[in-house]
């Protein structure tokens, strides 16, 4: 391949992945039954991340084990972080709201 061909299919490639990941706002209830809200593009893995690896936050380290209660996805790392922060805003009541209302 010439160097710009190569160019190319990388930037191809990119373009395939992005289209394909997506990013998750979550919300955990941690064994003290305190709520802790995050945000990831591998929801499988930081939920393990958080039950049993260093690489879990800290505040959950000290509250295992914990439960995925609530996920939201998105196109964007961007509207992921802006949702996050708008669920970190509010008081545990709305967010228990928000957990309840995809139950039904």
């Amino acid at each position: 391949m010439e160097p710009d061909e190569n160019r190319k299919w990388y930037c191809d490639q990119e373009k395939i992945i992005k289209r394909f990941v997506m990013f998750f706002v979550y919300i955990l209830k941690c064994s003290d039954k305190s709520l802790y809200v995050g945000c990831t593009n591998d929801l499988e893995k930081r939920l393990k991340q958080h039950n049993e690896s260093k690489q879990g936050a800290h505040y959950t380290k000290i509250r295992r084990p914990v439960t995925l209660k609530y996920s939201q996805k998105f196109r964007t790392l961007a509207q992921a972080r802006k949702r996050e922060a708008e669920i970190k805003t509010w008081r545990r009541s709305e967010k228990i709201k928000l957990i309840n209302s995809i139950k039904k």
